[in-house]
């Protein structure tokens, strides 16, 4: 019988690689032959958890080396305190530094017991003491030595503290700030103690008083493992003592803890290591550059003489708070972390925790860009730590919630790999490993909590959080760094932002504004309470009150704005839009401060809005696409009332989308005419599929097929913003159906497709025009294909020819359409064109219109469409050219006004210049009919002749504001009257 042995245990099961592990394991009395030795597992679980197994089990083993006789309390320690078990066991497997000066220190392990680690309100104090023993301030070699036993010390006690809870899962885990307070004070307690010594190594150092100015990252309290720290001299007494105080202190902590780097002074490196506070104050106001000052905001005071520090802080925080107000100041910033981006390396960019794209000072420039500039008005504002700034901003509406959480999670995450990276061996680094070694990239992920999944390894997902966190802190950077109001805030003067009542209208006034006072009421209105909507709108009013000023109609732009916040207070996006997309404000000031249409539009078409930064979105929509998107959204409703609703919503969205557009200057007059028409069109359309649909369904049948011709601006494709919709209805009977069935049918069709359109509502009219139908008004509204046929055979006019000129298939039935326009033809382009008594009567006519449509009182030459060189004197003459000529000369046969006018250029007909002035006046006078319309708010035809509408048409033209808008009137008639003189020639004499 062969008896069974027992398999015998393998180290590697608790994480260890290394072959000798076994063999230190045995020597440490925790593992036996097979296997480990009774009690010692909580040990080697311990080991296992370690970032590096290896090495903390390397470490213990040199410390029981270099003291056997400690090692029995030691190992009990191990085996019984969880909390030591844990600190030690984590620092050891994570730093090789530490393990060194534990074995240098072998008694020290006794720190990191629950009743002997020192409270960071202590570290002064036991620094104190390790240079001064027993009272005696040590000095040379000896003070060195000590400070940077007790420093070491208490690192060890912040490190252990910091990895702790990966070994033992009930130990707390500390947070970020909480290390980074803790690394600060130690940084404070080290300051403090070198300068005891400095006082005691430098003679008569009573006759100086000297004040330390901590910055940068020890001023804000957020210091790393290893870093260098920024420091600034203040002085008083003899500056040639105190300036050999300050080199002592810094030599001493130098050799013991850290480099002191007092660079960021003023002159830097070339100027006086110590100044009294004049000097320093005479130097901020005259010479410091931008990037002091932003240096100075982490500025405070760390050691030495406290009320010289106190007196220091006061001094420069008023020069931070206005260094916004500098020129340039906002680009910079910017410039300057360009610069920064562009010193470091190609080849380890992308692994650049501190400095490289997506980098920590990503994170620290955008939140400091954003302080300066919102923290003149807002006190909260003021803090030198990153995370507390971050905050603030988000807590303050500056930046949004969720971003500002995204982001300090991102920052948090950077700087604990900093950290971790630093600990490993006490070495000042940035670099994040290459993200193929794996072994280094294991050991990082186990030192930050990273677990493998079974798909993937801690290494694979380390990096991939790396990337993500550094793609998210690019994108928001450049969205807050880049892209928010900071310039256009930057501008507001400090005191603007902190006006009282009498001094906020007397601005006002200043600004522009007619009516303070009621200026002052929507400002209170938007502002009042303590919501963080009004919080918001207190950093956007300045700069929106100043964008304001600058429209011609300021007070208008204000209530509107009120209007269109009030209407929008619940939705989630607006605020968020207007605070981080500086475009957007300065757009949507332009628009409300000139347009009375835009702002009644956007309260119920908000999401075009978001449009306003982003030109391409705005301006670069197809008519084609456009026209898709509405007929697909009406049809899928699920009636009559639904699909005419959603068609509403779309054109809306739409008609406010190319007025904004119109008016910022992105489209021309060809662009805003197609784009009016072919969404009136859409509109026809969808009306018409869903009144089919339901008379359908009342009636069982489709007894008849409709198409809708477009007639006048519609069928020219040349609509403006106030047109209607002239069109003529065309049925034809299909199946078993009759003539009387067919027409009854489809006259039911189009008095819906009107009745419903031209329902009230407080958009822009949607009315449908059938008065060119033949016979007009007391005609039938719908007629046969046949029936249309006959009449213009029998009894067209001259006038009817005319109409049909701009006829253009539209909606409902294209077959039907198609032969429409096929049976139209000859009648529009007569063969032999027109004789002489049939051209008498056209200009008989046109002269009957001017004489009789004219408005009365209305100044002929600013109406735009009647007045001399406007819309109908040129469209008059060219439709009287294509009534004569179209019949032999195919580029005439086009509803469109600006192609015919380029066919008879090109045909001879007329002259080039001719031409050219036409074209140029039909332009101008529908291109400011338009712009008088989005002023006013409705259909306008007359042109203002002064006031703030005439200059607000005027900027609409590009006109500058300085500029006065008499000019461009001057320039209109000029053009007008030229067009004129050649209508006069080619209507009336040719």
């Amino acid at each position: 019988m062969v008896e069974s042995v027992r398999p015998r245990a393998s180290a590697a099961r608790f994480g260890f690689t290394d072959d000798r592990a076994e063999t230190d394991l045995r020597a440490a009395g925790w593992w036996s032959d097979t296997g480990p030795v009774s009690g010692s597992e909580q040990i080697l679980t311990a080991f296992s958890r370690a970032p590096d197994p290896d090495l903390a089990l390397r470490s213990l083993d040199r410390l029981r080396e270099v003291d056997e006789s400690q090692w029995p309390e030691l190992a009990e320690a191990l085996r019984d305190d969880a909390r030591l078990r844990g600190r030690l066991v984590g620092v050891l497997g994570t730093s090789t530094a530490i393990a060194d000066f534990l074995v240098g220190s072998p008694s020290d392990w006794r720190r990191l017991s629950a009743k002997t680690v020192t409270p960071v309100a202590e570290y002064t104090r036991a620094l104190r003491e390790a240079v001064a023993p027993e009272g005696e301030v040590l000095t040379g070699l000896e003070a060195e030595q000590a400070l940077r036993k007790g420093y070491r010390g208490l690192l060890l006690e912040i490190a252990a503290g910091d990895v702790g809870h990966l070994i033992e899962r009930d130990l707390e885990r500390p947070s970020f700030t909480d290390i980074t307070n803790a690394l600060t004070e130690l940084a404070d307690a080290a300051l403090r103690a070198g300068l005891v010594v400095a006082d005691q190594e430098v003679s008569s150092a009573d006759e100086a008083t000297l004040a330390v100015i901590a910055m940068g990252k020890c001023g804000g309290r957020e210091l790393n493992y290893v870093s260098d720290v920024d420091v600034v001299f203040a002085g008083d007494g003899d500056l040639q003592i105190a300036t050999r105080l300050a080199t002592t202190m810094m030599r001493v902590v130098g050799k013991a803890c850290f480099e002191v780097d007092a660079a960021l002074r003023p002159e830097g490196k070339a100027g006086a290591l110590v100044r009294t506070l004049d000097g320093h104050e005479a130097y901020y106001k005259k010479w410091a550059r931008t990037w002091e000052f932003q240096a100075l905001l982490k500025a405070r005071p760390a050691a030495g003489d406290e009320e010289l520090g106190r007196r220091y802080a006061e001094l420069v925080a008023p020069m931070v708070w206005v260094a916004a107000e500098r020129e340039n100041f906002v680009v910079d910033v910017q410039q300057m972390r360009r610069r920064v981006e562009r010193h470091v390396p190609s080849e380890i960019a992308e692994r650049e925790l501190k400095l490289g794209v997506g980098g920590l000072r990503d994170v620290e420039f955008a939140v400091q860009l954003l302080q300066l500039v919102h923290g003149r008005g807002d006190p909260d504002l003021r803090s030198a730590t990153t995370v507390e700034a971050l905050e603030a901003l988000g807590s303050g509406g500056y930046v949004g919630r969720a971003d500002a959480a995204e982001l300090r999670e991102s920052y948090e995450f950077l700087r604990t790999m900093e950290h971790r990276l630093q600990l490993r061996a006490l070495r000042r680094t940035h670099l994040f490993p290459e993200f193929d070694d794996t072994p280094q990239l294991r050991w990082l992920a186990r030192a930050s909590a990273v677990s493998p999944r079974r798909d993937r390894s801690e290494s694979a997902i380390l990096v991939a959080e790396y990337r993500r966190h550094a793609q998210r802190i690019r994108t928001l950077h450049e969205k807050l760094f880049y892209r928010p109001l900071l310039d256009a805030v930057a501008r507001v003067p400090t005191a603007a932002l902190r006006l009282t009542t009498s001094q906020a209208e007397s601005r006002l006034a200043a600004l522009g504004y007619a009516a303070p006072d009621g200026a002052l009421r929507h400002i209170q209105a938007l502002t009042s309470g303590m919501s963080r909507r009004a919080a918001i709108q207190q950093t956007l009013l300045p700069v929106v009150l100043d964008l304001l000023a600058d429209t011609t109609d300021p007070d208008g732009g204000l209530l509107a704005y009120r209007r269109v916040s009030e209407a929008l207070a619940d939705t989630p996006w607006y605020l968020r839009v207007l605070r981080d997309e500086a475009a957007v404000v300065e757009h949507l000031a332009f628009l409300l401060g000139t347009s009375r249409l835009v702002p009644d539009l956007l309260v119920r078409a908000p999401e075009v809005l978001q449009m306003l930064g982003e030109p391409e979105r705005l301006a670069g929509r197809t008519p084609a696409e456009v026209a898709v998107s509405l007929r697909a959204a009406a049809r899928r409703q699920p009636g009559l009332k639904a699909s005419v609703a959603a068609a509403r919503s779309l054109r809306r969205h739409e008609l406010l989308r190319v007025a904004c557009a119109d008016l910022l200057g992105l489209l021309d007059v060809p662009a805003v005419c197609e784009a009016l028409s072919s969404v009136w069109g859409a509109v026809l359309q969808s009306a018409l599929a869903a009144a089919i649909r339901q008379r359908v369904a009342e009636v069982g049948a489709e007894p008849a097929k409709i198409a809708v011709i477009g007639m006048g601006r519609l069928g020219g494709r040349e609509l403006s913003y106030g047109s209607d919709a002239d069109v003529l209805f065309v049925c034809e009977k299909q199946g078993e159906a009759g003539d009387t069935e067919a027409l009854k049918f489809a006259t039911s069709v189009a008095e819906t497709v009107r009745k419903i359109l031209g329902a009230p509502s407080q958009d822009p009219a949607l009315e449908v025009d059938a008065n060119l139908r033949p016979e007009g008004r007391s005609g039938p509204l719908v007629r046969t294909l046949e029936s249309y046929r006959a009449y213009y055979a029998r009894w067209g006019a001259v006038w009817e020819a005319q109409a049909l000129l701009r006829a253009r298939f539209v909606a409902g039935d294209e077959d039907l359409g198609a032969r429409f326009i096929a049976v139209i033809d000859p009648v529009r382009y007569p063969e032999g064109g027109l004789d002489a008594t049939k051209i008498r009567e056209v200009r008989r006519i046109k002269a009957r219109v001017d004489t009789e449509r004219m408005p009365r009182g209305a100044d002929p030459t600013t109406h735009a469409k009647l007045g001399r060189g406007g819309l109908a004197d040129v469209e008059w003459t060219v439709q009287l050219m294509q009534l004569r000529y179209a019949h032999e000369l195919e580029a005439l046969r086009t509803p469109s006004t600006a192609d015919a006018l380029r066919a008879l250029a090109d045909a001879g007909l007329a002259d080039g210049d001719d031409v050219e002035s036409l074209l140029e006046s039909w332009l101008l006078a529908s291109k400011a009919r338009n712009a008088a319309t989005l002023v006013r708010g409705k259909p306008m035809d007359q042109l203002p002749t002064s006031g703030r509408e005439l200059a607000a048409v005027a900027r609409v033209f590009g006109y500058p504001p300085d500029e006065d808008p008499g000019e461009f009137l001057d320039s209109y008639r000029r053009t007008t009257r030229r067009a004129h003189a050649v209508v006069d020639r080619l209507f009336y004499e040719s």
